[in-house]
């Protein structure tokens, strides 16, 4: 079906590559109107001319997603650029693997105030008026990490159990609002820091080999599959699916290896 996000306004984090980039182009297609939001404001005003050039409605904010204020003048802001929000997609995160024990103070608290911290902050400032208007959606981008655990990428599966513990909360707390809260976990998909992470070992191409072979169909996912996903869970076409969790990983969290 066409147009399957028409009258969605859409808050999305992280957006001016990889997942959320892609995420963005997805909804773009099925009739949303976008708001992104990003660090890196020369990526971000890239892929909002990109999806303008598309005849999208799109308003963008270079904003960092750990300071509350900040979060909320870019709500306002999207509220005057492209209508009230009434949909939020938390993929804004970052990677922060450590030895438990020689994990600094700065890493952990980097890895939850970007990775949970940020995405209350999001929440927090879409909520009322979401509640008010009668209802939306949330849609936190979670991970495998939420649910299980490799060793030595401590504390980031932390961060990602607890952002599915918010997930579930609030969902639970605001249901009888007609708000949804959803995560969606992926595993490996094949986006900059996956490739920059197999180029750091001596052999690329042998790691690279090694992470597909973890999977049942040998393969990982390209960023518009966890987007085509994204689409789902933010549409009226799962309207009783609230404070859970849809796993996107080709069966990886499934299989048992040796």
């Amino acid at each position: 079906m066409p147009n399957r996000l028409s009258g969605k306004r859409i808050f999305v984090t992280g957006a001016a590559q990889g997942i959320g980039l892609a995420i963005a182009e997805a909804f773009v297609a099925e009739g949303a109107h976008i708001f992104l939001i990003d660090r890196d404001e020369a990526l971000l005003e890239q892929a909002a001319a990109k999806l303008k050039e598309q005849g999208a409605v799109v308003g963008y904010q270079a904003a960092d997603i750990t300071n509350a204020a900040a979060m909320g003048a870019a709500v306002a802001k999207a509220a005057a650029e492209i209508g009230s929000i009434n949909a939020l997609v938390n993929n804004a995160g970052v990677n922060v693997f450590a030895e438990p024990l020689q994990m600094t103070d700065e890493d952990w608290e980097r890895c939850f105030d970007i990775n949970l911290k940020g995405a209350w902050n999001c929440c927090r400032s879409v909520l009322p008026g979401m509640i008010t208007s009668g209802g939306g959606v949330i849609l936190n981008i979670a991970s495998t990490h939420a649910f299980t655990i490799i060793p030595g990428t401590f504390p980031y599966p932390l961060a990602k159990h607890a952002l599915l513990g918010m997930t579930k909360s609030l969902g639970i707390e605001y249901a009888s609002k007609n708000v949804r809260v959803n995560a969606l976990a992926p595993g490996y998909v094949a986006t900059q820091k996956v490739i920059d992470y197999w180029n750091g070992f001596p052999d690329p191409e042998a790691a690279k080999a090694e992470t597909m072979k973890l999977h049942p169909g040998g393969r990982i996912a390209a960023p518009r599959e966890i987007a085509l996903a994204a689409v789902f869970m933010i549409s009226d076409e799962c309207p009783f699916m609230n404070a859970t969790c849809l796993t996107v990983d080709g069966g990886l969290s499934v299989l048992q290896h040796p």
